[in-house]
């Protein structure tokens, strides 16, 4: 049993219409507040409309909540007086109700909000990587495609080999860089089948080391991200090399980290070619931005070109 004040009791029955009552209400004012309030004025930051809008509603709510109340107890003047003196609870229960929504559809405006934008982030961070990757690859192909050329020309007998390892690396990029992360030994074993086809078609012009430390195992990698600072060493630093040339790649893996270091000779200055950019940027760039889309701040760049060599330090600390 409920007492409201000192004479009067009551059973069940009549808190459970009394609770239903204030359901009903608060139903009401939340309905108000979220479907009326919030998106007619604080979505249009009409703040100081929106709080007055909060205090008319309450005001009118309280009274014909009183009045429901008035008439339901009819036959008990003392729980009349009661609800009477205590309009002002229903006022201010009715206040903390609408805060409390407002501050629900706030935070899961907020959540939804935040949901939606990493969404779309990582759509776009796929998009671009996609973007990018798919510059990279004709770039490649078209440089690869160059040597083979050349070697025709030449009727080397090389050209079988050059024609075996261009297939195994179309194999790779198309079928098998679709991933965010690959094999670092299927990476590797790309960057070798490039070296080869940079011996065969320079032979004795340029000397190529490629120096591995450490065991590679399970660890992966951003796909094609080696390649281009490879392809930049052959493509600028050494086709105007008068001499012979060097290629030097150090590179030291442990489980959680790549450390490599490309150096490559080149001319003191570069004859320029009016009307022609430098195309072999288009891949540095292109690294660039997949470098920082992949890795965040887990990486390391450091590209040095000096008078008579370009060196490129690359640090990056695996998933």
């Amino acid at each position: 049993m409920v007492i409201f004040d000192n004479k009067t009791e009551f059973g069940i029955l009549f808190t459970l219409i009394k609770e239903l009552i204030n359901v009903i209400f608060y139903a009401a004012v939340v309905y108000i507040n979220l479907f009326i309030l919030i998106p007619k004025y604080l979505k249009q930051k009409s703040i100081w409309i929106y709080l007055l809008s909060i205090l008319i509603a309450v005001l009118l709510i309280t009274p014909i909540k009183t009045l429901v109340y008035f008439f339901i107890y009819s036959s008990y003047p003392d729980v009349q007086v009661y609800f009477i003196n205590r309009q002002w609870y229903i006022f201010f229960s009715s206040i903390l109700i609408i805060i409390g929504s407002t501050g629900f559809k706030i935070f899961n405006d907020f959540a939804f909000h935040q949901r939606e934008r990493q969404e779309l982030q990582k759509r776009t961070l796929e998009s671009e990587l996609n973007f990018l990757k798919s510059q990279i690859n004709p770039h490649f192909l078209f440089n690869t495609l160059n040597n083979l050329y050349a070697l025709t020309l030449k009727k080397s007998d090389d050209a079988p080999e050059i024609v075996l390892k261009l297939s195994e690396m179309m194999r790779y990029m198309l079928y098998e860089c679709n991933e965010r992360r690959v094999s670092l030994v299927k990476e590797i074993n790309y960057l070798k089948n490039y070296l080869d086809l940079e011996l065969i078609r320079q032979g004795e012009l340029v000397e190529i080391e490629f120096n591995l430390e450490g065991k590679i195992d399970h660890q992966k990698v951003a796909p094609l991200v080696f390649i281009p600072f490879v392809e930049n060493c052959f493509k600028h630093g050494l086709k105007n090399e008068i001499g012979k040339g060097y290629v030097k790649i150090n590179m030291k893996v442990s489980d959680d980290a790549v450390d490599m270091e490309i150096k490559n000779s080149k001319t003191t200055s570069l004859p320029s070619q009016p009307g022609k950019g430098r195309s072999g940027g288009i891949g540095l760039v292109n690294v660039k931005k997949r470098l920082k889309l992949h890795y965040g701040k887990s990486y390391n760049l450091d590209i040095t070109d000096n008078p008579n060599d370009f060196i490129v330090q690359l640090y990056i600390q695996l998933d």
